[in-house]
């Protein structure tokens, strides 16, 4: 994902004269060239991702439309402080982009890992986020964002479906289990596992690569009685979202994704999606359990 994001945005400043990029070192290299064509438009403030962000905040406000870039938690953790104040609360609009996700880099320790990100992100203020599920979906999302003129999240990783889905983030029905059947909803990357979990269930799955502004409309329509949330960041991050569409009417929902336990474990990215049960193996036993007295009653 991470080839496909250098390779649009460095078309989009060949493109655009009022794109700008901002780095703090992660990805500058991959840039070089970029940064020699536009030297006023690429930025690299080294490692101060704090002053990266204030910097775009700057640029927006003068008219231009910056993409600012590095790990996950180093551009949302680290500067928060920032994104609220010199983007949030000024008015002024970015792209954030990142790396990392929640723990594609578990071998570099806990601070490399942004489980918590997007949750971050949502208690800003009409935010659009972006979670692509294959590297071929990142092209469009990108262009999106930087057309769309406000502030959006597109949040990479190294983990992803077997192939791409397009579309504007609306939910995409993948398997129809028929009227009432539970559904599953999969944001991004978590797809495919999410597939294989239910595969000989009766649930129909939906997938979306935008989870902000998440699908209301789509959902209320797809709902049943049942709703499964699998996301590939901190659990629960969207509960509030579904229970709010679907607070008229009786529902239970199971929400997964990255626990709140530290772990304090290193190993790889695909340790830490079985550690945390988003494998299909840990998804198949949340969601038996969850489903077992429904259909237990069928």
């Amino acid at each position: 994902m991470r080839d496909r994001f250098i390779d649009t945005t460095t078309a989009l400043l060949a493109e655009d004269p009022r794109t700008a990029l901002v780095l703090a070192d992660i990805s500058a290299a991959a840039f070089a060239p970029a940064a020699r064509r536009h030297p006023d438009r690429v930025l690299n403030v080294g490692i101060r991702e704090q002053l990266m962000v204030g910097v775009a905040g700057g640029l927006a406000l003068t008219g231009l439309r910056p993409i600012v870039h590095t790990y996950a938690p180093f551009l949302v953790e680290r500067a928060y402080e920032q994104l609220k104040l010199d983007l949030d609360h000024q008015g002024a609009s970015a792209v954030l982009v990142s790396v990392g996700a929640s723990y594609d880099r578990a071998a570099a320790g806990r601070t490399h890992l942004s489980p918590a990100d997007v949750s971050l992100v949502d208690a800003l203020h009409g935010w659009t986020v972006h979670v692509p599920g294959h590297p071929d979906e990142v092209p469009a999302l990108l262009r999106d964002a930087v057309a769309a003129g406000g502030s959006a999240y597109l949040r990479l990783s190294t983990l992803h479906n077997d192939r791409p889905y397009g579309g504007d983030g609306a939910l995409r029905v993948l398997r129809d289990a028929g009227p009432g059947a539970p559904l599953l909803v999969a944001v991004g990357p978590v797809l495919d596992a999410a597939l294989a979990a239910v595969a000989d269930l009766g649930v129909t799955v939906a997938y979306t690569h935008r989870p902000r502004p998440f699908d209301i409309a789509g959902l209320r329509s797809l709902a049943g009685t049942a709703v499964i949330l699998v996301e590939p960041y901190l659990a629960g991050t969207s509960a509030r979202v579904v229970s709010a569409a679907l607070a008229d009417r009786p529902h239970r929902l199971l929400a997964l994704g990255v626990g709140r336990e530290d772990l304090r474990r290193y190993g790889s990215a695909e340790d830490h999606t079985r550690w945390h049960g988003l494998d299909a193996a840990g998804l198949r036993r949340s969601v038996s359990g969850f489903l077992e007295p429904a259909l237990a009653r069928g």
